[in-house]
């Protein structure tokens, strides 16, 4: 993917003449997106918002997926989401260098070449079984330059155990808050610290909870002031979210 600091550099090297016109016209060539017929990757996006483009892996053919995985190789780090075991498994016979992570779902790739800043992050579960949305969370964080951390297995029906972490998550500079069931942990956290809160209601619980959408009323009518609610099971929109804050207290700092 390219990014400001990459198109910095091709554009020196032009200038100094390290790199013929012609060569840079052709780095170039696919900088708006790379056409593959299934599939257009955004390559401009990080220039625009910083991020690059993700890929969502459900719905997608195996096939397409390892291509893309191919595709992306050369041009910095790369994050699936969403993917089966069966894609997970053809991606890295063809990409050993690529992690899966199963309980996350999903595929990175170019880690080495990731470049971390200031801040932490701080993901944080109600209750085990939001683990899965929890790891796509840690997982975005990381593919995009943040440093995150994991509180686990907190939820209300146990607050002490919230409690004794409490110093942690006020060292983060912002906070995602992962539950199911009633979503209550959201509204506690956001009582509890000075730090954007985003949260994310799972679809965990019986049957009322009526696979998530009851956490996602409640953690929307939270009575804790601040605390921003994405959509039930999204770890990565969460992620998104909390990287931006992250991003904007550097440039506080750097200013």
């Amino acid at each position: 993917m390219d990014t400001q600091e990459n198109l910095f550099a091709l554009l020196t090297a032009v200038k100094n003449g390290e790199l013929d016109v012609a060569a840079g016209m052709e780095r170039l060539r696919d900088l708006p997106y790379l056409e593959m017929g299934h599939t257009k990757i955004d390559l401009h996006r990080p220039l625009r918002n910083g991020f690059p483009e993700v890929v969502y892996a459900a719905g997608k053919t195996a096939g397409q997926v390892v291509e893309i995985f191919i595709r992306l190789r050369d041009r910095g780090p790369v994050l699936a989401t969403r993917v089966p075991e069966e894609t997970a498994s053809r991606v890295l016979a063809a990409c050993p260098e690529a992690r899966h992570n199963p309980l996350g779902r999903t595929l990175t790739m170019g880690e080495d070449q990731v470049v971390f800043g200031e801040g932490e992050i701080g993901v944080v579960t109600a209750g085990t079984s939001d683990l899965p949305v929890a790891e796509e969370a840690l997982e975005t964080c990381r593919m995009f330059g943040h440093r995150a951390f994991l509180v686990s297995d907190v939820g209300v029906a146990g607050l002490h155990r919230l409690l004794d972490r409490i110093d942690l998550l006020r060292r983060a500079r912002a906070l995602i808050v992962i539950a199911g069931m009633e979503g209550a942990l959201a509204s506690v956290v956001g009582g509890l610290v000075a730090q954007p809160v985003v949260a994310v209601p799972t679809s965990v619980g019986y049957g009322a909870a009526l696979s998530g959408f009851t956490a996602l009323c409640g953690m929307l009518t939270s009575c804790a002031s601040g605390v921003t609610v994405v959509n039930i099971d999204n770890g990565f929109g969460a992620a998104c979210a909390a990287c931006r804050i992250n991003t904007l207290c550097r440039q506080g700092q750097d200013a």
